[in-house]
């Protein structure tokens, strides 16, 4: 059918035919199908009809428990109101005191304490649910990354921080991301770390988000998989990870007919790991970040990347790196574009 499969997401395939564009985005038996020109996306449908039993359901409103709203001046508000109300309902926690924060600010990281659970599974099913949630709900990222580093050997204790997120869903049971049409054609990111988050294991926490002009499409929080030594190298593995991240992104966007011509920016709030970014003598201090070094030092040098300095408060990756009193964890939900219908 003249499709090219892309080379970044194996589930994604693109038909070009001059300046219009056809994007098919396929997940099981499930198609998303869209392009520029809407006689060309017909004539892909017939195509696909004469092979394939096929059931046309229109305008995209609901997919894998992903509600899509539409509004006139072109914006898109997506959030998982329904696949709440059922986790909500699986948990018994329908009359539940709502929460403020999906976590506490000054417990944020769970240790190894508590009373054992007698049946696992429940827990497990509740986080492995809360995992597909984040994909609408940035804001829980981090918390919900807490509660799955127990999945093994849950506690009571664990089993507390899971209802937490869950009182705060209940309060936010229709919040969801704002898409706007008129966003820019730009690539930014904002990435960050906090250095031996971790009580059990001194590891640190990598959080990112990476924004397509206002619009947040990608972002993780995330433990190191090694201990880092200082402040700097926590940063600086964190800002490796999102070099990695928002240069994907960019050929996501090559294949989408789509370039930018302006380098992609990082935003840190930490100066040496800037500082390092920029620096051309590798010191010996810095050995075991070797691979990272040089990953982001080579395309600062090529131009494709600059990293550049922040504030903290203005830093809106710290939401996911650990828990927030409610006033920045409010936010920094705005600045994720993070709200509910209006």
């Amino acid at each position: 059918m003249g499709f090219t499969a892309s080379l970044s997401d194996t589930s994604l395939f693109t038909k070009k035919d001059g300046d219009d564009i056809v994007i098919l985005l396929l997940y099981v038996d499930d198609i998303i199908l869209t392009g520029s020109d809407t006689s060309k996306i017909n004539a892909t449908i017939q195509e696909l009809s004469e092979v394939f039993d096929l059931k046309d359901l229109g305008r995209l409103t609901f997919f894998l428990g992903l509600q899509i709203h539409y509004r006139d001046n072109g914006d898109i508000f997506m959030n998982q109101t329904k696949y709440i109300k059922d986790l909500i309902h699986k948990a018994g926690l329908e009359s539940c005191k709502p929460a403020t924060t999906p976590c506490k600010p000054h417990n944020s990281m769970l240790v190894t304490e508590g009373k054992p659970l007698a049946d696992h599974s429940i827990y497990r099913s509740i986080v492995g649910s809360l995992q597909y949630l984040t994909f609408t709900r940035p804001d829980i990222a981090f918390a919900v990354n807490s509660v799955c580093q127990f999945m093994t050997s849950p506690t009571d204790v664990h089993l507390t921080a899971v209802k937490q997120i869950l009182r705060y869903l209940q309060c936010t049971i229709q919040a969801g991301i704002f898409y706007s049409a008129t966003a820019t054609v730009s690539l930014n990111a904002f990435s960050d770390a906090d250095w031996a988050a971790d009580l059990n294991t001194r590891r640190s926490v990598t959080g990112y988000v990476v924004f397509l002009g206002h619009n947040p499409i990608s972002w993780q929080s995330k433990k190191q998989t090694s201990v880092s030594r200082s402040s700097t190298e926590a940063e600086y593995k964190a800002l490796a990870h999102t070099a990695a991240d928002i240069t994907w992104v960019r050929y996501i966007l090559k294949d989408l007919n789509i370039f930018l011509p302006h380098p992609l920016v990082i935003h840190c709030d930490n100066m040496s790991a800037i500082s390092l970014s920029a620096n051309p003598v590798l010191h010996s201090r810095i050995k075991h970040l070797d691979t990272d070094y040089h990953y982001v030092r080579e395309r600062v040098q090529q131009g494709d990347l600059e990293v550049v300095y922040i504030p903290t408060d203005d830093q809106a990756a710290d939401i996911l790196t650990k828990g927030l009193h409610s006033p920045a964890f409010v936010k920094h939900c705005y600045n994720l574009q993070l709200g509910n219908p209006s």
